[in-house]
């Protein structure tokens, strides 16, 4: 078997740590995502799973266990390193969009590329191949306040995917969404993940998006089922 884009093993975090009021919200959770798999990640409101996917997005530090990206160990980067990580093979969406209001849509995903070092007219092109993948093409010059909702959300897929990532990190994705958006929505997520063949973590509370996943986990009481 290929080896594990990300591997999460025995992750421990608490907040006020070491306080009467400290709270431990990871328990030795364990989770490992394969290339070309796509995972729902799935537990209630309040039970961890922001702070499990800002610990594999290198967000954030465990207090205990291991991270380890395409099989290397982040333990102990520099934050310089961990950022260069971020930008280069990690993808994150959030349940809102966060684009850059002043910016157009085409905009939005060109600046990532140039942080990255890509020319601007291969960085425009790429750009445009991804709003074309996700049929919002047309609406390339547009700043995100003349975007509906579902408009904005596959921009903000765009953006996550305009480096080319190895893993992608979703927390909610669609869960700002009407029913039938979300819908649409998660299959334009889906084909783009499949087109690509990255890793993806997908947090959601929608049992019918996540049994259309590969696999389901279940963040119960700080650890993984």
């Amino acid at each position: 078997m290929s080896e594990a884009a990300l591997d999460l093993e025995g992750i421990e975090k608490a907040y006020n740590h070491g306080k009467p009021s400290e709270v431990k919200v990871l328990r030795g959770a364990s989770v490992r995502v394969r290339p070309g798999e796509v995972v729902a990640l799935v537990a209630p409101s309040g039970a961890g799973k922001s702070t499990l996917l800002h610990i594999a997005g290198l967000l954030d530090t465990p207090d205990a266990g291991r991270v380890r990206l395409n099989g290397r160990d982040m333990a102990g980067l520099p934050d310089r390193e961990r950022t260069e990580i971020r930008r280069q093979d990690i993808g994150f969406i959030y349940q809102f969009h966060h684009l850059l209001p002043e910016f157009t849509a085409l905009e939005n995903i060109v600046i990532p590329q140039l942080a990255n070092g890509r020319p601007l007219a291969e960085a425009e092109a790429r750009a445009r191949d991804l709003l074309a993948r996700v049929g919002v093409a047309e609406r390339a010059g547009h700043r995100p306040a003349a975007l509906s909702g579902g408009e904005q959300q596959r921009v903000a897929f765009c953006r996550a995917l305009a480096n080319a990532p190895r893993l992608l990190l979703a927390d909610e994705p669609t869960g700002n969404l009407d029913p039938g958006t979300s819908d649409q929505v998660f299959n334009t997520l889906m084909d783009l993940v499949r087109a690509t063949g990255l890793a993806a973590l997908i947090a959601t509370h929608n049992m019918e998006l996540a049994a259309r996943m590969d696999r389901i986990v279940r963040l119960d009481q700080g650890r993984v089922a």
